[in-house]
Parts: C-alpha cells; structure tokens; sequence
C-alpha cells in the first residue's frame, strides 16, 4: 500500500522501519527538530533520523495544519498510519486517504487512551498490558479497533523498557492490519468497556510518594522512569532517584533514607526499598551509599 506515515519518538522507529520493509511509505510526517540534552542541541526526532537512513520523504510538521494538510492529500496516500505523532488529525485530513488513518497505541484499548498509556499503567499496577490497533476518529483514541495482542507486564519493568518491548511486539501487529487492510480482510470491531484515560505526566508526577505503601512507591518509580523522571525532595530541593527496587532490610519510618551495612534504603509506609543511584540537585549522579555516606548516613526527606 502506498502509506504517509506519522510518527516522532523511538518507540515509533519500529514500525517505520517495518512498513517501509513491505509497503511504500510515500510520506514521513514528524514533529520538528528541537533542543535536546543538557546542551539543548537542535535534533532531529528519531523518526526524522530513522526516515533520512532509509531513504524517505519528510515533512517536519509541529501541527496537521492547513498546509501539512495540503503536502499530505499531495502525495495520495491509500492509508495513513500515526504511532506517536504528537499532534491531533482532524477533519478534511483525516477522510484524505481512501482507507482513512489507522493508529498503533500502547494498551489495551479502551483502557489508557492518551499520551502516557504506558506510564499510567505501570503507576497503577497493571499487570497486563498490550498494543491496538484502531482506526481514528475525531473522539481521542475511541475507534474501532482491527488488532489487540495483550502481553503480561514483567514485573520490574520501567516505563522506558517496557515501551522499548511493546514498539517492537506492536510493529509486527501493525504490519498485519496494514496487510489485511489491504487485501480486504479486515474486521474493525467497536471498543468494549469502560474507557480510562492517560494524561501526559508532568514533572511532579515523578515525586515519589513515601507515606504510600513500598509496592505503589516503586510503581510510581518505574512508571516515571525515565521521564519525566522519579525524584524526593530533601530540603526543598529535588534529589532524582535513577534506581529503586525490593529491599529485604528491615523496614525504616516513611521518609527516612539510611545507610544499612553497603545498601542504601528508603523507608516507605510499609517495606524498605533499595536505593541504588540518585543525582542531587546540581550534581553529577552517584550511588545512593555513597550519597548518604557524605550526609551521615541518614537523611529524613520532606514530607
């Protein structure tokens, strides 16, 4: 089929470079470059840098405006295909196809429509998520849907390893509903059950919540890892915290982070946690022992 793919972060390189193995992509629409790292130097997305290798036509849109529009319905596409673009497709755009715009979205739909499926599911949880694939339409992530695969959820997974694993499981099913599209086998089935949503996290999503009990502070942790990252505020400033897991030490008051033996451990309202790493604020990142050792070897973080 002849496809205008849309698409942005790396979790989107997979099925580009999936589709452009079996079809033709005749258009690759990403967001434009922007300033990144601690330098804030102007990158391309790696959509935009997956496109360039493989020989592929870009138009770097911020927003499906009346000219992305336009440069679109030009190249008469048959499908258009959106994994992780960033960006709404409305009306004219989204009848310009023949076969219309089909969307690849990290869960099981109707559960965790919006931009952070992943990373609410793993706040909450989830011990089972998945990939769909759905057809758009103007209602956010509401369409019917042509291909579900559920996947179990390992257990200390982040949000960053387990999007890692669902792009690369999720481009194989987007292959094969372009495939069926295609060939006119496919089934688009409405959406069943009671729809959750999935916000955008923002950075005080990622302050970690010690009165709760140590299961939900280390789903928080991995759901917010790494962006927009986990941190504990100690004396008003933010200390990120780049590693936490299980701990069998003896649990500590809530709040309290102490040097155990060599072990670093975090006090939850229940069990203890290990705290491997951390980068305080100004500061280069460092294991947690050692973080604690210059500080006495124990600290007790704001409430």
């Amino acid at each position: 089929m002849r496809i205008v793919f849309a698409g942005s972060p790396a979790a989107a390189v997979p099925s580009l470079e999936a589709l452009a193995r079996r079809h033709e992509v005749a258009l690759v629409v990403t967001r434009g470059a922007s300033p990144q790292g601690r330098r804030r130097v102007v990158t391309p997305t790696p959509v935009a840098a997956a496109a360039e290798r493989l020989g592929l036509t870009v138009l770097e849109a911020d927003r499906l405006d009346a000219a992305a529009a336009e440069a679109i319905a030009g190249v008469g596409a048959e499908l258009g295909v959106v994994v992780a673009y960033g960006g709404l497709v409305r009306e004219p755009l989204l009848s310009t196809p023949a076969h219309g715009w089909i969307n690849l979205h990290f869960s099981l739909l109707p559960a965790y429509r919006g931009a952070a499926p992943v990373q609410r599911a793993l706040m909450a949880g989830e011990d089972e998520t998945g990939v769909s694939v759905f057809r758009l339409v103007p209602e956010l992530d509401a369409g019917p849907i042509v291909r579900m695969v559920a996947s179990p959820v390992p257990p200390l997974a982040t949000a960053g390893e387990l999007l890692e694993t669902l792009a690369a499981s999720g481009a194989d099913v987007l292959v094969d509903a372009v495939d069926a599209i295609e060939v006119g086998t496919a089934t688009f089935e409405p959406q069943v059950g009671e729809p959750s949503f999935a916000p955008k996290l923002a950075l005080a999503d990622g302050l970690l919540r010690l009165d709760e009990p140590a299961p939900a502070v280390l789903d928080r942790f991995r759901g917010v890892t790494p962006e927009p990252g986990a941190h504990v505020l100690l004396g008003g400033e933010r200390v990120k915290v780049l590693a936490l897991t299980r701990s069998a030490a003896d649990p500590l008051p809530a709040g309290t982070a102490r040097l155990v033996g060599k072990d670093a451990v975090l006090g939850t309202a229940t069990a203890a946690l290990a705290l491997g790493e951390v980068q305080p604020a100004g500061r280069q990142a460092m294991r947690a022992a050692d973080w604690l050792r210059g500080r006495g070897g124990e600290v007790v973080l704001d409430a």
